[in-house]
């Protein structure tokens, strides 16, 4: 059925019991798992009167320090999934909006399902804040199996 999960983190609580679900799931199909960190590009700041903050500094130490994050995730991930028996390689990426990493990276590594955790935020908080896992879903051609 499916031989390429992609599972994507963002290192919550909620992911963290997702990806030990979907590691299970692979390894009764016999998947491999493809782990996904997206790291989301920091914007452009307008501050005061139309001043955009520029500073290479600030962008590199956000940088650097999102990126030790998400490859302790990655490894986190690989960890579990080598413990079960699964193949597993990680990615970590850059984009604009996690949903967007998340399809993109997908496609890019010839995912045939995506499995994500979904925080089950009620109507209101969903639109206020905005649903990763809605957006995958709208999105993506692919299944997406939502753990919760």
């Amino acid at each position: 059925m499916f031989r390429h999960i992609l599972i994507p983190t963002d290192g919550s609580p909620v992911a963290k019991r997702a990806l030990k679900a979907g590691i299970a799931l692979a390894r009764q199909l016999g998947a491999k798992v493809i782990g996904c960190y997206v790291i989301e590009a920091m914007q452009p700041h307008i501050y005061g009167e139309g001043y955009l903050i520029r500073n290479r500094e600030i962008r590199r130490a956000y940088e650097q320090g999102a990126r030790e994050i998400a490859e302790a995730e990655i490894k986190s991930m690989d960890k579990l999934a080598t413990a079960a028996g699964v193949p597993f390689s990680g990615v970590v990426t850059v984009n604009e909006t996690p949903y967007m990493g998340i399809v993109d990276t997908a496609k890019k590594h010839k995912c045939d399902a995506i499995f994500m955790a979904s925080h089950g935020r009620n109507a209101v908080a969903g639109v206020v804040l905005g649903s990763v896992t809605q957006k995958v879903l709208s999105h993506s051609k692919l299944p997406v199996l939502v753990y919760r």
